[in-house]
């Protein structure tokens, strides 16, 4: 890729006039309302991070086809575009509730795998995930997002990728999201390496977007 091309996006993600204006689609059943065009759906990036790492063009290094541990399941609006053109999905999710709707979005895509579990324990779906997935993405509203990322290191492959969407506000209310990014990605450097960091605010206000790699131990 040469300097200043923005990076492809992966197999199975096109860029579609749908209602009238061009968005990201994958083809799939309709999970959240979105729009549709026959068989494409509108990818909206106000509603999901990695939807918006992708509109601002960050290098997520997807490709498709990957296999994917997505942590933050929730209802399944995010998950079920990433299930529309990866391999296998895995995704995790504490809440009872959400996870209704996120079965009702996995029944028409039987490469994606539901978990209730909690992303904070990855002891308890390790024999399920295999291992040395290719990527990683996270979106987890909770304290301690870095750790999270740390715990959850063990599924992936050396040359695996994590997508993070960090929520300043779920680490500490009170303080400068700045800050908190800054004390997120210090935490996060003992066990990766980052790639690429970019804020989100544009979709996602106080997130910013971290692309980045297993360090080797």
């Amino acid at each position: 890729m040469s300097e200043g091309t923005p990076p492809s996006l992966p197999e199975g993600v096109e860029r579609r006039e749908i209602g009238g204006r061009e968005r990201l689609a994958t083809r799939g059943e309709p999970v959240y309302g979105e729009p549709t065009d026959g068989p494409w759906r509108a990818w909206d990036p106000s509603r999901s991070k990695l939807g918006a790492m992708l509109e601002l063009g960050m290098d997520t290094g997807l490709e498709g086809d990957e296999t994917v541990l997505y942590l933050g399941a929730a209802s399944g609006t995010t998950v079920s575009h990433v299930a529309d053109f990866s391999g296998p999905t895995y995704a995790v999710e504490f809440a009872p509730r959400p996870t209704r709707d996120l079965l009702e979005a996995a029944a028409s895509r039987p490469r994606l795998f539901p978990l209730l579990k909690d992303a904070r324990k990855p002891e308890t779906y390790a024999h399920v995930v295999e291992s040395d997935v290719d990527v990683v993405v996270q979106d987890v509203a909770t304290r301690g997002q870095a750790d999270v990322a740390t715990r959850n290191r063990q599924f992936l492959a050396e040359d695996g990728r994590l997508l993070l969407a960090v929520k300043a506000r779920s680490e500490d209310v009170t303080a400068d999201p700045d800050a908190v990014f800054d004390r997120v990605r210090e935490e996060l450097e003992e066990s990766y390496e980052v790639l690429e960091v970019r804020r989100l605010d544009a979709y996602h206000v106080d997130h910013l977007g971290v692309v980045a790699r297993p360090r080797v131990v």
